[in-house]
C-alpha cells in the first residue's frame, strides 16, 4: 500500500510537471507568435467596387470601402495592415489557404472556406447578389427554377451562399470565367443568357466600360453578408489576436462604420472613372 502510495504521489507529480510544461510552451509559442506579427497583410476581390479595386496610381494595392475599413480596424488593435492586390479571387483564396496572406477583406461564409479560414462576427456589410440580363431579350425570372435550361455565367470561385451554390451545381448550367469584365462581355454578345453577380459592383463594371444594355431581375438570387477572415495558416493566428480582431470588429459595425466608408468610396470609383 505504501509503494503505491509513493508511486501514485509521484506520478502526480509528473503529469503536474507535464502540465506546467505544456503550457509554458503555448504561452511561449503564442508570445513568439505576437512578438513576430508586426505587421498584417490583408487582400480580397480585386474586381470587387465600391468595395475594392486596384489603386490606378499603384496597382499592387487595393483601395475601397473594405480597405479603408482595414485601416481603422488597424488602428483599433494597434497593428499595421497593408492592403494588397495578390491576383484575382480565385487566385486570392488560394493564398489564404496556403497561409501567404493573413486576411481576406470580405468573403462570404461557406462550409468549404470554414476549412481554412477563421470568421470574425458580426459581419461588416451585407451584399445583394442579383441575376444580370439583357434588356432587348425576354427574360422571366421570380425565382431560382426559372434559371433552369438557361445558359449562365459568373467568375470562377465565387460564392453566393451555401443553399444557393448547391442548387446550381444540381440543377444549373454555369460557366465560371476569369473575370467580371469578361463575364460582362460575354453576356453582352449573348453567348449568356444571364451573368450572376452582387448588384454594387456589377453597376460600378458597367458604368466603367459604358454598357447600357444590362439590367437586374429581381427578387436577388441572395443576401449574404460580408465577413473578415484569418487564415488558419497565417503566423498571426493566436488567441489573442482573434480575441482583439473579434472586439474590434464588434464596436465598428455597432458604429456603423461600414455605411459611410461605402458611400465615400462609390462616390470615389465615379471620380475615378469620369478621367
Amino acid at each position: 500500500m505504501g509503494r503505491h502510495i509513493r508511486y501514485s504521489v509521484i506520478r502526480s507529480g509528473q503529469l503536474i510537471l507535464l502540465a506546467l510544461f505544456s503550457c509554458m510552451a503555448f504561452w511561449s509559442a503564442s508570445a513568439a507568435a505576437d512578438e513576430l506579427c508586426k505587421k498584417l497583410i490583408a487582400t480580397g476581390n480585386p474586381e470587387y467596387p465600391p468595395f475594392l479595386w486596384r489603386d490606378p496610381e499603384d496597382e499592387n494595392r487595393l483601395i475601397g470601402a473594405n480597405a479603408e475599413l482595414m485601416q481603422v480596424l488597424s488602428k483599433e488593435i494597434g497593428i499595421p495592415i497593408e492592403v494588397r492586390y495578390l491576383g484575382p479571387w480565385g487566385r486570392v483564396q488560394e493564398e489564404a489557404k496556403l497561409g501567404r496572406v493573413d486576411l481576406l477583406a470580405g468573403a462570404f461564409l461557406t462550409l468549404a472556406r470554414l476549412d481554412y479560414m477563421d470568421y470574425f462576427y458580426p459581419s461588416f456589410h451585407k451584399t445583394h447578389t442579383v441575376i444580370w440580363s439583357r434588356s432587348d431579350r425576354s427574360f422571366i425570372y421570380k425565382k431560382w427554377s426559372d434559371l433552369v435550361g438557361k445558359r449562365g455565367v459568373t467568375v470562377i470561385n465565387n460564392s453566393f451562399g451555401e443553399e444557393f451554390d448547391r442548387y446550381a451545381r444540381e440543377s444549373l448550367k454555369i460557366m465560371t470565367v476569369a473575370s467580371l469584365e469578361q463575364a460582362l462581355n460575354i453576356l453582352t454578345l449573348g453567348r449568356a443568357d444571364y451573368l450572376i453577380y452582387e448588384e454594387d459592383p456589377g453597376y460600378a463594371y458597367i458604368a466603367k466600360l459604358n454598357i447600357d444594355n444590362l439590367k437586374t431581375r429581381t427578387p436577388a438570387i441572395t443576401n449574404e453578408d460580408l465577413y473578415l477572415t484569418l487564415s488558419h495558416k497565417s503566423p498571426c493566428n493566436t488567441p489573442e489576436l482573434r480575441a482583439r480582431i473579434a472586439r474590434a470588429m464588434y464596436r465598428i459595425e455597432k458604429q456603423n462604420v461600414m455605411s459611410k466608408l461605402v458611400a465615400a468610396q462609390i462616390q470615389q470609383w465615379r471620380k475615378q472613372q469620369s478621367k
